[in-house]
Order: structure tokens, then sequence, then C-alpha cells
């Protein structure tokens, strides 16, 4: 499946600081990164800065303050809207400080944590129901990968995913391609491999809803994403921008990775 051209899909580049950063430090690096990116870039492609939960008021702070054009997203939330629950956080909380985006499903947070598909879902329509926009993550491990297994993984990861998500809801979402074998590793997918998981993904969404559903979710790619190999995946029509997690946490490698052209 390649896609229409008169679909307009606006790249995504998400920067997931994952446990790394304070919020003094969280804050120094969002005012480096505003230096070294223009208003061209801003409206080209749209960035989102993903901190720790410690440091989201301090960057909301700064990007209302400072009126920089970047989203605001959170790396976890908890499907539950309040309650008893020691250490959650909730969609409420989030929308609250102005989130705009939640990555929910990361492989990290499936293999540490024990989230199985049925959760992640759970908490992607929390973070519908609040207004914001689920980053869903998915992948296959280094094993299915080597048993051929990739497009039978990732495709019941999308149909699990979006379970309960209407159409209009779905359009809305970003999905992002994150080979486990490929985070913090070094190593990654080469463009047509990862385009040919795309083309599953968006098939399979083609298959739950109908071809204008899937052409309009928007893909990401990630896994040892840097300023050196963004170019060959960004010239594939299909990927439509980068869930960036080491490489995003110096301010200079995610400018160039924004300034992929």
């Amino acid at each position: 499946m390649t896609t229409n051209p008169a679909t307009e899909r606006r790249p995504i580049i998400a920067a997931n600081w994952k446990m790394h950063k304070t919020h003094l430090e969280a804050i120094q690096a969002v005012q480096k990164l505003s230096y070294l990116l223009d208003k061209e870039d801003a409206e080209r492609v749209e960035v989102v800065i993903c901190p720790a939960f410690t440091a989201l008021r301090s960057v909301e702070t700064l990007l209302e303050s400072d009126k920089l054009p970047y989203g605001l997203g959170a790396q976890n939330v908890s499907f539950e809207e309040q309650g008893a629950f020691t250490g959650e956080v909730s969609p409420l909380m989030l929308e609250a400080l102005r989130v705009g985006y939640v990555i929910v499903g990361h492989s990290e947070r499936r293999q540490l944590f024990g989230e199985d598909d049925l959760v992640v879902n759970k908490k992607a329509r929390a973070v519908l129901r609040h207004g914001m926009t689920p980053i869903l993550c998915v992948g296959e491990s280094l094993e299915e990968r080597d048993a051929d297994g990739t497009e039978t993984k990732v495709a019941q990861q999308i149909r699990r995913g979006f379970d309960h998500i209407d159409a209009e809801q779905a359009t809305t979402m970003v999905v992002a391609y994150e080979p486990i074998w490929a985070i913090g590793t070094g190593r990654n997918a080469d463009a047509a491999d990862a385009g040919r998981v795309v083309e599953v993904i968006r098939s399979t969404l083609a298959d739950r809803y109908d071809d204008i559903v899937a052409q309009a979710v928007r893909v990401q790619y990630g896994g040892s994403v840097k300023p050196g190999n963004i170019r060959e995946f960004m010239a594939h029509p299909d990927i439509d921008g980068a869930l960036v997690g080491g490489a995003s946490l110096d301010p200079e490698d995610l400018a160039l990775i924004v300034k992929y052209r």
C-alpha cells in the first residue's frame, strides 16, 4: 500500500527522554532546542517533547510562556481516572497540564512492566477520552523476527490496540513501529524493512476501518534513530516521522533529526 498523494500527513518527531533529565535539565534542553530550530522547521514538522513526569509542569510552563511551537507528551499513563493507585498518573492529571500526546505500549512498558495488549488498549482509550493523542507503540522481538513472525505480531498488536476505538478517533492517533531488537542497541531496521511493516499496519487498519482511516493515521519509525539515518526513513512515503529515544537527549542531535531534509 502506498500513500495517497492527496492525503496530507504532517511529519511528527517525538522525543522520548525516558528516565533522564531533572526538571531543570529539561528546561535547559528545550531552551537550547528552541535556539537550534527556526519557525520554518516547526511549521514543517510537528515536534513533541516527552519528558519524565517530574518535568512535565516545568516544560509546559516554558512552552506556554515562551510561546514555543512544540507539543508536550507524557511517556505513560494509567487507564484509571483516580483512586487508590499509588505511584500512578491519571489522564485527568495529564489533561490538566495541557499534555497533547501520550506514549502507550512502549516495548519497555510491555517487557519490563508486563503491560499486555488489553492494558495498552485501555490506556489508549483513556487518553482519547481526555482529548489527548495516543502514540501507540508496536513491534516485534528478535526471536519473533527470526521466526518470520513480524507481520503476525504487529498486525495483532494493531487490531487489539485499536479495539473499541471508532474511526473518527482512530484517524487522530499516531502509531510508532519500534522493533524491540532495535531499541537502544544501535541496530535499526532499514527503510525498506520498516516500510514493509508500516504497510502491514496500514493494511490492518484498512481491514479494521477503511482505506481513508488507514491513510490518515500517522505512523512513525522508532529504534536507534539518529541524525545519520533519519533521512533514509523519512524518504519512505509511508513513514511519517520518528519516535526518538537516546538521540533526542542531545538538543543538537534532535535538531538535526527535525531538519532531516
